[in-house]
């Protein structure tokens, strides 16, 4: 699972999942929570655990501000 970004204690990956594979999404891990992020068509938290709204406004905040470096990457990896 490639990690995408390193955010304080927050690591976002994304995974090979789902057939035919999901959209653009993401998963967070770090601070005690996890969560999973889809992309488009814009920024949403598609599951969570552990993380209060605070860190789940943050979590997004941070994937607004990180969108296209983030799909590029997936992109790539894909194909």
């Amino acid at each position: 699972m490639p990690t995408v970004l390193r955010y304080r204690n927050l690591r976002f990956f994304f995974s090979n999942e789902g057939s035919p594979r999901e959209p653009v999404h993401f998963h967070v891990e770090g601070d005690g929570g996890e969560a999973k992020l889809w992309l488009a068509p814009e920024v949403t938290i598609a599951r969570s655990a552990g993380f209060n709204r605070r860190q789940l406004s943050e979590l997004v905040r941070v994937a607004i501000e990180n969108r296209e470096a983030m799909e590029r990457t997936w992109h790539e990896y894909f194909g």
